[in-house]
């Protein structure tokens, strides 16, 4: 390659890298954003959801804009955007206020990816395609794996809010050399219709699914609002794929599904990507909200499986020229397969255990990315291209919804569940007790006022001591909650890796 067209292709892998960084990083922070914010998990789940949603559902319409308008003067503003979102998420003072800085993020993400994955493609030539289809589809797997493991050593080091404000000069480097490096005058342009009926159906169908999947276990998987929300989910899909069929100009060309190498480049996209983000962002929370490790030790303890996507994604696209692209996504998948039985039966007290697993998912997922992008890629070339990069970017996106609304909602449910069981084996036990009935009450009043907190079993247990209560009475108190929550919460998550 010449030295321009790898400092066009550099520049685009740090967009790339910068838009999907901001899929994950934010996941380890969120028990220091919700103390920050003084808000509540259910409410800030939601600056993690608007991303990912808008994300998915302007990606495509957005590039089929930059297509129109020329894509360097749209991929800088997509920047400035981006910029903007950054610098009000970082400055925010309340959820609200965060929710509307990851939109604007959001926004600026959904123009600046598909841009900078087709700009980057046409700037080599065509014997190098392979090439730059490999360095920007192993950045995005890249920025991915290393979000919870960056947005740990930042959260500990310099606060939450560095998690956004360490962007800010990777975003002002790639619009100084998107200015130096890229024409803005005479662009080739392509003439076509935005289509707003199926952007407005993407939003309402994804917007459907992940509410129902995220306050399933809140409000019940047979009530009639997650019923409804399904409902309304598999009515706009319906309505979305009639509309695409008829329009001129659809958000997906639907004929793009014709292609096998395609279809299974997006169907692997998803799938790899759910069970990859799910650990990324249960693990995790398991580490911090459960077993009290600082959000640090907990981007440590996950990044085995970093370190294998960074190692492992070059080396796919060596072994890509000698296994071919289906063999290689066949083994990716049996690895991440190992790896999750290997959580199911894990101790999470153990932690090489764990390790191992993780190391292996990071393997199996390493090896996927490279030929999920060139599959994705394909021959395509000009809109077509454009078009296939953007519906990869999409599904990618869906993955990461469908993964965090999945993982979370589980172990809320489970957590919620372990929690319910300790505090009624807490009752039932101190109910035993031969102490005097005030003595009992002040016991449980203690528990209850904790309940929401996983070291209730252990605060108890001290002010029993601090009481001087001894004997079969201290025997039978809440020692035997405090095993009870951990043998319930370690099968909560067991439950979540085999939902």
């Amino acid at each position: 390659m010449k030295q321009k067209q790898m400092a066009i292709l550099m520049t685009m892998t740090i967009s790339i890298f910068l838009c999907m960084l901001d899929t994950t990083v934010m996941n380890i922070a969120l028990p220091a954003i919700q103390t920050g914010l003084h808000t509540d998990l259910d409410t800030l789940q939601w600056a993690l959801n608007v991303y990912t949603i808008a994300f998915a559902a302007f990606t495509i319409p957005l590039g089929r804009i930059a297509d129109q308008f020329g894509r360097n003067k749209v991929y800088f503003a997509g920047l400035i955007l981006f910029l903007l979102g950054l610098l009000t998420s970082a400055s925010s003072s309340t959820v609200a206020i965060l929710i509307i800085g990851r939109a604007l993020q959001s926004i600026g993400a959904a123009i600046v990816f598909p841009a900078s994955m087709t700009i980057g493609i046409n700037s080599v030539q065509l014997n190098k395609r392979n090439t730059a289809v490999l360095i920007l589809g192993i950045t995005q797997g890249l920025a991915a794996a290393f979000g919870p493991t960056i947005g740990g050593l930042l959260t500990q080091f310099c606060g939450w809010r560095g998690i956004f404000y360490i962007n800010v000069p990777l975003v002002l480097l790639a619009a100084i050399m998107c200015v130096a490096l890229l024409p803005m005058k005479n662009e080739n342009i392509v003439k076509a219709k935005l289509d707003i009926s199926g952007m407005c159906l993407v939003i309402l169908l994804l917007f459907s699914l992940t509410l129902a999947l995220v306050k399933a276990s809140a409000w019940g998987w047979t009530s009639g609002k997650i019923l409804s929300l399904f409902a309304g989910f598999v009515i706009a899909l319906i309505l979305f794929i009639w509309r695409e069929s008829m329009a001129s100009d659809p958000m997906i060309r639907l004929h793009l599904f014709k292609y096998r190498h395609f279809t299974g480049a997006v169907v692997m996209t998803v799938l790899s990507g759910i069970l990859f983000v799910g650990v990324m962002v249960l693990m995790p929370s398991f580490f911090t909200k459960i077993q009290g490790h600082t959000e640090l030790e907990a981007a440590l303890m996950i990044t085995p499986a970093s370190i294998m996507v960074f190692l492992l994604s070059p080396v796919s696209g060596l072994l890509l020229k000698k296994m071919g692209a289906r063999q290689l996504i066949a083994l990716g998948i049996v690895l991440l397969g190992l790896g999750y039985v290997g959580l199911s039966v894990m101790n999470p007290r153990i932690y090489w255990q764990f390790a191992i697993s993780c190391i292996l998912i990071g393997t199996g997922y390493g090896i996927i990315i490279g030929p999920i992008t060139v599959l994705s890629a394909g021959d395509f070339t000009g809109e077509l291209l454009t078009a296939s990069q953007s519906v990869t970017g999409v599904f990618r996106q869906i993955g990461t919804v469908l993964a965090v609304a999945i993982f979370v909602s589980a172990l809320s449910t489970n957590l919620a569940t372990a929690k319910a069981q300790v505090w009624s084996a807490a009752r039932n036990e101190v109910k035993k007790l031969s102490v005097i009935q005030t003595r009992q009450k002040h016991i449980m009043m203690t528990n209850k006022s904790l309940a929401n907190r996983t070291k209730a079993a252990e605060f108890l247990w001290k002010w029993l001591i601090n009481k001087k209560i001894h004997g079969d009475i201290l025997k039978i108190s809440l020692e035997y909650a405090a095993r009870n929550w951990y043998d319930t919460s370690k099968n909560g998550v067991r439950s979540v890796i085999n939902f």
